[in-house]
């Protein structure tokens, strides 16, 4: 299996790239929707109808396929042999910061529920703020794969 994998080394983390790409796209995008659905609850209720529609289709369709990718391309490369050096600390701090970037999906989950049901107590700010949140993970993960401390 480990000569597979090798061998089909570049192919793997194309399609690990590709995914992580989609994923953080949807991360960086679905709070900014949570953002609009907030601000835009009392209004017509044309609007809130449209960010359900919207909301669901990027979680579902993009997110949530892009996510499982992710982690199924990532936990490939990590079985490649010769990838990762678990002695060193960027692989933990890659798996640290992928775990919160899968928590981070699965809260925007729940919110997403929370919308729809009309119980959601995070304000448009807070979705702000968390918005920020997978940047920094982002920044994270990169920057331990790419210097590997």
């Amino acid at each position: 299996m480990t000569d597979f994998l090798a061998s089909v080394y570049p192919w793997t983390k194309s399609l690990h790239v590709i995914s992580v790409i989609a994923w953080m796209a949807g991360l960086f995008y679905l709070p900014r929707l949570f953002v609009y659905h907030t601000e835009k609850a009392g209004e017509a209720p044309v609007l809130p109808q449209t960010f359900e529609v919207m909301e669901r289709r990027l979680l579902r369709a993009i997110m949530n396929p892009a996510m499982i990718a992710t982690w199924v391309f990532g936990l490939a490369l990590v079985f490649t042999p010769g990838i990762v050096d678990w002695g060193s600390a960027w692989p933990w701090v890659k798996a640290a910061g992928v775990g919160g970037m899968t928590w981070f999906h699965h809260w925007l989950g729940l919110r997403r529920k929370e919308l729809l049901a009309g119980t959601c107590t995070v304000t448009s700010r807070g979705f702000r703020v968390m918005n920020e949140l997978p940047t920094l993970l982002m920044i994270l993960i990169v920057v331990s794969v790419i210097v590997k401390y």
